[in-house]
């Protein structure tokens, strides 16, 4: 045989088998699509409560920065990004887990004009170490650090520009690690590890 006449078209034996192959593969398609459940859905894959459930009950404690310095805007913002995270910016669960954050940042000159001798590239570091304990056991369920680098192009000796570009690194970090911390404990709770 080859080739077959479908509808008034003749299809030869290597459109057939193709065919074919698609046909598989969407079936196969369709028949997963039903146990894929989206990470923030209504309901968990197991049927119990849903993540953001689970992430509304997460009491992010004050992170500790020296007051006045770079480091206690950093906490606040890190702090607001994971709050807003886990509730969605609505009325928090009651409460079944503690995170706790400690966090220290650093600058480091990159690259430097050779004629002012001035930066022209610089790297703000964030590092974070945090925990997830269990209000009701005391248990430490989740540990872990969070890293994040970026670099940013001081614009010479102009000073408040300087500033606002520092500042704009320090965010860009704040909410990298925001995003990690929130992106682990979210994935603990889905998958239990």
């Amino acid at each position: 045989m080859d080739a077959v006449a479908l509808g008034g078209f003749c299809l030869g034996w290597r459109e057939t088998r193709l065919g074919l192959r698609f046909a598989a593969a969407a079936a196969v398609a369709a028949l997963a699509a039903g146990c894929f459940q989206p990470m923030y859905g209504e309901r968990s894959p197991t049927g119990g409560p849903a993540l953001r459930d689970h992430l509304g009950g997460v009491n992010v404690v004050q992170i500790a920065a020296r007051a006045g310095s770079f480091e206690s805007r950093l906490a606040v913002e890190i702090r607001n990004e994971l709050l807003f995270s886990f509730t969605g910016g609505g009325d928090p669960r009651p409460q079944t887990h503690q995170l706790r954050i400690q966090m220290a940042g650093n600058r480091a000159t990159v690259s430097l004009d050779n004629n002012t001798a001035l930066p022209n590239i610089e790297n703000y570091t964030l590092n974070a170490i945090y925990s997830l304990t269990e209000i009701g056991t005391g248990k430490v369920v989740v540990q872990g650090r969070a890293l994040a680098t970026v670099s940013y192009d001081p614009p010479g000796a102009q000073r408040f520009a300087r500033i606002t570009a520092l500042q704009d690194a320090e965010r860009r970090t704040a909410k990298t690690i925001a995003d990690n911390i929130s992106s682990r404990i979210a994935s603990y709770f889905v998958a239990g590890t």
